[in-house]
């Protein structure tokens, strides 16, 4: 009886013990860097129909449009861009002043060229901006970034801070190459943060395992790590449609394959999804700070 007793009183002091990181971490969104060794394989359309499908299952996302110079969210969701970044200070605005909404209530930012002025704030504006994003980041579940094809010395920071990356190819052999290109020079700055793949346009299932495998093993073979198949989507007519009537696919024909194919991505990835990242203490805003120095 005494060991039990002794046994409940140390569980209640374990949790009391709780360090305020933790709390932290549980309070502020999970980062997500999508992203694509070229351009052209579809990882905006990703982007944002992930983000929605997220949306619909229940789970707060701001999708941050990161493709700068070509950014394509707004033009997905068929509206017009009212801010950006730049806002913050010549309008004296606060980040969820910029933040737009979408189907079933997606927030959103859209990108454009003002974004590239992140990476070069001065100390001030720079800590306005983190602060900003921080109290942002603690109304959200995800931060999604639609990152722009490749990586530049300017987005390398903010995919190195991120939680974990999405990479998304086709099955092309150039797609290949350039996402494996992405994910090692990724891999060379951080040797921890996770990948997960996702196939895009695949003719069948059977060229999108096999795309995943060869993948997978270069990966395990030259760098000596896992690369995770979170899923794939078929080479669906029902994508074009969507983007010709600029509305998401998931939104507009939520029976099509690819949407299907979607919707089986996020439930994958939900299940899946590393909690014990929980128990580490280094936040994304925080890694963010240290990076950007």
């Amino acid at each position: 009886m005494n060991d039990q007793a002794r046994a409940l009183r140390e569980q209640m002091n374990q949790t009391k013990r709780q360090p305020e990181e933790v709390v932290a971490i549980k309070n502020e969104a999970r980062a997500i860097a999508v992203m694509s060794g070229k351009g052209g394989v579809g990882k905006s359309n990703f982007s944002l129909n992930f983000s929605l499908t997220l949306q619909k299952k229940g789970y707060k996302v701001l999708l941050f449009d990161m493709d700068i110079g070509m950014a394509n969210i707004d033009i997905l969701l068929g509206v017009t861009q009212r801010y950006s970044i730049l806002h913050l200070f010549e309008r004296d605005l606060s980040l969820e002043d910029i933040v737009q909404k979408g189907p079933e209530e997606l927030s959103y930012i859209a990108g454009g060229s003002g974004l590239k002025d992140i990476f070069h704030f001065d100390e001030q504006k720079r800590n306005h901006f983190l602060s900003q994003l921080q109290r942002l980041s603690k109304q959200y579940d995800y931060i999604i970034f639609d990152m722009g094809a490749g990586i530049t010395s300017e987005s390398l920071q903010l995919i190195l801070a991120c939680n974990e990356i999405i990479l998304i190819s086709t099955c092309e052999p150039t797609a290949m190459t350039d996402a494996y290109s992405a994910l090692k020079f990724i891999h060379n700055h951080n040797q921890n943060i996770p990948f997960q793949l996702v196939v895009n346009r695949a003719i069948s299932p059977k060229h999108a395992i096999n795309t995943a495998m060869r993948l997978q093993s270069v990966t395990q073979q030259f760098l000596n790590r896992n690369l995770s198949h979170l899923g794939s989507m078929p080479d669906d007519k029902y994508v074009t449609l969507a983007v010709m009537e600029q509305t998401p696919f998931i939104v507009r024909f939520p029976n099509s394959h690819v949407s299907r194919a979607v919707r089986d991505i996020a439930s994958k990835y939900l299940h899946g999804r590393d909690t014990t990242a929980i128990k580490n203490t280094n936040t994304f805003i925080h890694k963010l700070r240290r990076l950007f120095g």
